[in-house]
């Protein structure tokens, strides 16, 4: 190993952005960068669609299983297919670190690095997925459509874990489920938001010609990372939970 790629690899483990651009030929953006830079043991991003989800999410599963031996990442999905992608992603870039495709032996989607690390990519469905422990890296990408039932599932896994990251990416989907109670109210999360005005891929000319075909509401939902109530919704979300948060003195008896 030469001097200059020893640099490299020191700098890579230090900085998820500087492995992106020496090992796998990925230039990340300021947003991407803020990303993978984090440290941050539960980080939540609320980002536009096509913003870069698969990719920041494969940098983050292959630095963590690459550089942490017998590490284990798991990698959650509303289906197998989904996940299935991810992890095609992530095998792609095996060749640029001179690694082959191998599989654990147990999980259909999975990579085994000669380290010990694993990525398995996992499927929507609590029911099949239990079973795993001191997981290093928990990421789930779309999370918004994941099932809470889901989410309370896999959140164990990291208890084992003594430095074990969760990690939530989506766009938003209405103002329910736990990626939405997550970001509006939850404890403990560095919350990062990525709308598409703030992406430099996106031309101005493309996102105003979206927004006059899909309407003004599904835009604002899917590139402008708004959380936006049903608009078949009898009452407004914040109305009823102001009914029950309300200071109303109870009735004697």
């Amino acid at each position: 190993m030469d001097a200059a790629h020893a640099l490299r690899m020191v700098a890579s483990r230090l900085d998820p952005v500087a492995f992106a651009h020496y090992f796998l030929g990925i230039e990340a953006d300021a947003q991407q960068a803020l990303v993978l830079r984090s440290r941050a043991p539960q980080l939540i991003l609320n980002c536009s669609r096509q913003w870069g989800k698969s990719t920041v999410s494969s940098i983050l599963a292959l630095h963590k299983a690459f550089f942490e031996p017998r590490s284990l990442v798991l990698v959650v999905s509303p289906t197998l297919r989904q996940s299935g992608e991810l992890i095609r992603k992530i095998i792609a870039h095996l060749p640029t670190l001179g690694l082959r495709k191998r599989g654990d032996g147990v999980n259909s989607l999975s990579i085994e690095l000669p380290n010990g690390s694993r990525i398995v990519g996992l499927p929507g469905r609590d029911g099949t997925i239990r079973g795993f422990s001191g997981t290093s890296l928990l990421l789930i990408d779309e999370a918004s459509q994941v099932a809470d039932s889901l989410y309370r599932s896999v959140r164990p896994f990291l208890a084992a874990s003594r430095d074990g990251r969760l990690v939530l990416m989506s766009t938003p989907f209405g103002t329910r489920g736990f990626f939405w109670e997550e970001w509006e109210r939850g404890e403990g999360w560095q919350r990062i938001e990525t709308p598409a005005t703030a992406c430099p891929r996106f031309r101005p000319e493309f996102l105003e010609r979206e927004r006059k075909s899909m309407g003004e509401s599904w835009f604002r939902q899917e590139y402008l990372c708004q959380f936006l109530e049903n608009q078949n919704t009898f009452l407004p979300r914040a109305w009823v939970e102001e009914a029950f948060t309300a200071d109303i003195e109870a009735f004697p008896f």
